[in-house]
């Protein structure tokens, strides 16, 4: 077992060369005497993905689990908030799901959590870390198995009950081959879509490109479908189905963070007054966006990854979070909490159903005007970028503190919950922050002016304020 397979939020593996069926058993294990330590109840739903040895892993997770004295509910094929959804319905504290989401075939992993519909961070991957690494797995009596038979129908009911369509909309809807296209054109079709299915048929080796609503290679093969189909949009779901990406009707690709925005905009005048969570690589819109202001919406920027804005989401009773990475994460009365990218599909479809005389290309153009770059990470060594990031906050807020200004601009507040996101009177920001999986900076800057001052934002003041440090190297790209 490879130790670095351990991630902030879950574990990933090549396997056969950095984790084989007995290491996936003693991490059932120690997942076990985790659940115990914390005193839940020794119940967890298991469910696995569609690659070819996915079943085989579970059965090793499985056997694991049982020696450890839970008891393993498995629901079978299923995509991550399948279950998820597990857990409330089998009432099941603990999940353990196999994949390792739009990762290449060979790789595969876990996500795992004790708390619905929270699940494990940083915190508890370390704990249960040194339980695995450590040998400390405890052995109990009272395991057993229980194969829960039909649970997909249950899943699809319960993620298509909240939408109706009263107009006519077609769909594309894109699976990229993976575990997704066995639930989610079904599940538009009853929520009254016309869908026109792209990639639907399960296979294993993803033979076009991988599932991952993030890479330019799925997004424009959506974006020719919708040209070629006049659509009046597509979606595109990740391997486990926790994602979604948006085109919209003229093929353009729409982020996460502004179909948020358009989301917030329109919940919020049904929910006056709402909480919204988004992750710090967001557009700036929300902190200045009137529609929100009217309604008295509250916008809180959390740290990026999907277990961070879920937990934040639950703590600050958001009805919603937008993670810019396609992770939506709805509280009633539109979900429960965790990361659906069906639930996000069918609450954009309700937001197209409630505006009729609307295309989703015309309510993107009713935001505000943003110019923000693409994510740009220029490489830091691990054992260097988080003393780097915490110089660069320290920078700032002295910046901040002293009434400084950026390009003639004030800085008006610096968020330090995930490296330093610097907000300029104008509206404008920077982000520089470490990332999370490799040995690089993340920084992202925008403008609420134009395209050119977006680029001189980053090269008269981020670029040359990270140069300063000599651990910060080559750029992957620029602007």
């Amino acid at each position: 077992m490879n130790p670095t397979g351990f991630r902030e939020y879950d574990a990933r593996w090549i396997l056969g060369s950095e984790i084989n069926l007995l290491g996936l058993q003693a991490l059932g294990l120690g997942l076990a005497t985790y659940a115990h330590e914390i005193r839940a109840r020794p119940s967890i739903v298991v469910g696995h993905d569609f690659r070819s040895y996915s079943q085989s892993v579970k059965q090793a997770l499985t056997l694991g689990l049982m020696q450890g004295g839970m008891e393993v509910l498995d629901i079978g094929l299923a995509l991550s908030p399948m279950a998820y959804f597990a857990q409330f319905a089998l009432d099941a504290p603990c999940v353990a799901m196999v994949t390792a989401s739009h990762n290449e075939n060979g790789w595969t992993g876990v996500k795992m959590g004790a708390e619905p519909p929270l699940t494990f961070g940083p915190d508890e991957m370390s704990r249960l870390k040194a339980i695995v690494l450590n040998g400390d797995g405890v052995a109990r009596p009272g395991g057993r198995l229980e194969r829960i038979e039909d649970f997909r129908e249950q899943y699809l009911d319960e993620v298509t009950a909240g939408v109706t369509l009263t107009r006519p909309l077609k769909v594309v809807v894109a699976c990229g081959n993976g575990t997704a296209g066995a639930f989610a054109p079904e599940a538009l079709r009853s929520m009254g879509a016309e869908v026109i299915e792209m990639d639907c048929d399960l296979d294993w080796a993803f033979p076009r490109y991988n599932p991952n609503p993030e890479d330019h290679a799925m997004l424009a093969q959506m974006s020719r479908r919708v040209q070629e189909t006049g659509a009046d949009l597509a979606v595109g779901f990740d391997g486990d189905g926790d994602r979604c990406g948006v085109v919209d009707d003229t093929g353009e690709a729409v982020f996460a963070d502004k179909i948020g925005l358009m989301l917030a905009r329109d919940l919020s005048t049904l929910h006056p007054n709402a909480t919204f969570v988004v992750d710090v690589k967001s557009t700036g819109l929300y902190k200045t966006d009137p529609v929100l202001a009217e309604h008295g919406a509250t916008t809180v920027y959390w740290k990026t990854g999907h277990s961070h804005i879920k937990r934040k989401v639950a703590e600050a009773k958001a009805l919603a979070g937008f993670e810019k990475s396609g992770h939506f994460f709805f509280n009633a009365p539109i979900g429960r909490g965790y990361d659906d990218g069906i639930v996000a599909a069918g609450a954009v479809l309700s937001l197209l159903d409630r505006h009729p005389g609307k295309r989703l290309s015309q309510l993107k153009t009713a935001l505000p005007k943003a110019f923000t770059s693409l994510t740009m990470s220029p490489h830091c060594a691990d054992e260097a970028k988080y003393s780097v990031v915490e110089a660069v906050q320290k920078d700032y807020l002295a910046l901040h503190a002293a009434g400084g200004e950026i390009l003639g601009r004030k800085v008006t507040e610096v968020i330090t919950v995930n490296g330093a996101r610097v907000h300029l009177e104008d509206g404008s920001w920077v982000l520089v922050r470490a990332s999370s999986n490799k040995p690089e900076l993340v920084v992202v800057v925008e403008s609420l002016r134009s395209e050119d001052d977006m680029r001189d934002l980053f090269h008269s003041e981020v670029k040359p304020r990270l140069a300063r440090h000599d651990a910060v190297g080559a750029w992957n790209q620029e602007i």
